[in-house]
């Protein structure tokens, strides 16, 4: 498949110059100055007065541009990176056309239900891969990330279908996924005994710490340390980490499950799992933005070595953004960036409502599904709402996957809220909701405070040191050295008089 323009190099983004300019210059495995990443070496237009084009990057958009790795390839085109439409469709053809002619139909309608939306689904999957829209990402293959796009459409349509069914029929058609599914289970309390040391228990005094260390103890290290990957920012991580066990804490009487020890709480999951997950993911996220991306065809590197280091790294990024998110910075950055973190909360939330819902238990492959689902579309879709934010000029609609995602966790919300409307709406307790009252409106006040009072007096000030600037400047005498004369005339008159006044 063809490489897209957004891959070809870094550089022509940070100097302004057309796509096509930078490809020749990288398959030239050119390194001149010229087109290095400073501003210097920019290429104005021939006409000062021609207005920019819309792929050219404006000047506001350089110091993001200046977070983006440099790039260097040598344009290799293989049989890996062609498009190959015409190969897809003829092997459908194929497939489709052995099911109809060769094959006998089978006379259970069940099974013909299940093998028809299967197959529906399948060619839609064959169509997405090799005609959807590209995303931001590119390695190990394009392809690879239109099929997750593809599987966000169908996953969305899945969840519309299950909001508009009753509730009845809704559990009862998750048997037709599988068919131990459709039973109410118990939810596990991880509450109880919070004793570190049990004295009572002479046999194993430390069994509360031993009955904890199940299988999500690694399932929160590694979710910790892709989700630094993709939101790539230490304060946001903790921070998101620090509200979901606040989360917990005020939601644990609408969900056994949520009930935990003190010591569950911020000891295990905020300082062991979370933050070394952060801590790893904050490491992993130095070497990439000091990795040198330099990239060159399988066939073009001489030795074995080379090649199996070649092949290693097509699974690693093609380039690299640093993310700045700058929330202070202006209203529309912080205003999304509460977004942001809401939309993560409420996913989160949202896999442990939907197992209680729909009866599935934490260690259904279905649960395990969607949490693959999710580490492969949030980091597309961190990126589409980064650039969005980032520059908007440029990216002037929000990305596909992004829009897929937030359309995702809003029916799952939905779904929840539909199915179980007496445990969403149970009371939450008193202290819980005043301890939530006043950190909204400990937010809104700094909100109103950053953006709107601060501001308003910094320009009140501006405006007052600009009339005290411009009084200043018509009192002064202006003209020409006759002026100058009499003005040094009257300094020389003014120490006369200080000289008269000390002999009087």
């Amino acid at each position: 498949m063809t490489k897209p323009d957004s891959k070809r190099s870094s550089m022509a983004l940070v100097t302004g110059r057309p796509s096509n300019a930078a490809e020749e210059q990288v398959n030239n495995g050119s390194s001149d100055p010229s087109v290095s990443g400073s501003p210097h070496h920019a290429v104005t237009p021939a006409t000062p007065n021609k207005p920019k084009s819309a792929k050219q990057v404006s000047r506001d958009n350089l110091s993001r541009r200046n977070t983006e790795s440099e790039v260097f390839d040598d344009g290799t085109n293989t049989f890996f990176w062609r498009a190959h439409t015409v190969t897809v469709l003829f092997i459908l053809t194929c497939v489709l056309v052995y099911v109809t002619l060769l094959e006998e139909t089978p006379q259970d309608t069940t099974y013909n239900t299940k093998r028809g939306i299967v197959a529906s689904i399948l060619v839609f999957l064959c169509f997405g891969v090799t005609q959807a829209k590209d995303g931001p990402f590119t390695r190990p293959h394009p392809a690879y990330w239109r099929f997750w796009l593809c599987v966000s459409v169908v996953y969305e349509l899945f969840l519309i279908f299950v909001l508009f069914q009753t509730v009845r029929d809704g559990r009862q058609f998750m048997k037709y996924i599988d068919p131990k599914l459709g039973v109410a289970l118990p939810e596990r309390d991880y509450g109880g005994n919070c004793l570190i040391y049990d004295p009572g228990n002479t046999t194993d005094p430390w069994h509360n710490i031993w009955d904890k260390m199940d299988g999500f103890v690694p399932a929160h290290f590694l979710g910790w340390y892709i989700k630094t990957l993709v939101i790539r920012d230490w304060w946001m991580c903790m921070i998101i980490s620090v509200m979901f066990e606040f989360l917990e804490y005020s939601l644990e009487h609408q969900l056994p499950n949520f009930s935990e020890c003190w010591w569950d709480h911020w000891i295990m999951d905020v300082l062991v799992c979370n933050g070394l997950g952060i801590y790893a993911g904050m490491k992993t996220l130095g070497w990439l933005s000091m990795k040198p991306y330099q990239w060159q065809g399988l066939w073009n590197i001489p030795t074995y070595k080379g090649k199996i280091k070649r092949m290693a790294f097509q699974f690693t990024p093609y380039s690299w953004v640093k993310f700045e998110w700058k929330p202070a910075s202006n209203l529309r950055r912080w205003l999304a960036v509460l977004g942001i973190i809401f939309m993560f909360l409420l996913a989160e939330l949202n896999t442990f409502y939907l197992k209680f819902v729909l009866w599935m238990p934490p260690e259904h492959y279905l649960v395990l599904l969607r949490l693959v689902f999710f580490v492969n579309v949030g980091g597309v879709a961190m990126r589409e709402i980064y650039d969005f934010m980032d520059d908007p000029k440029f990216y002037r609609k929000l990305g596909q996957q992004a829009w897929l995602v937030a359309a995702i966790t809003v029916t799952e919300f939905l779904i929840v809220v539909k199915y179980d409307p007496r445990t969403i709406m149970l009371p939450i307790p008193f202290f819980v909701t005043q301890c939530w009252f006043l950190g909204i409106v400990l937010i809104l006040t700094w909100t109103l405070w950053r953006f709107f009072i601060r501001d308003i007096t910094l320009r009140y000030k501006d405006a007052r040191r600009r009339k005290q600037e411009v009084t200043g400047d018509c009192g002064r005498p202006h003209g020409n050295g006759g002026t100058a004369t009499s003005s040094g005339r009257s300094k020389l008159n003014g120490i006369s008089e200080s000289l008269r006044h000390r002999k009087s």
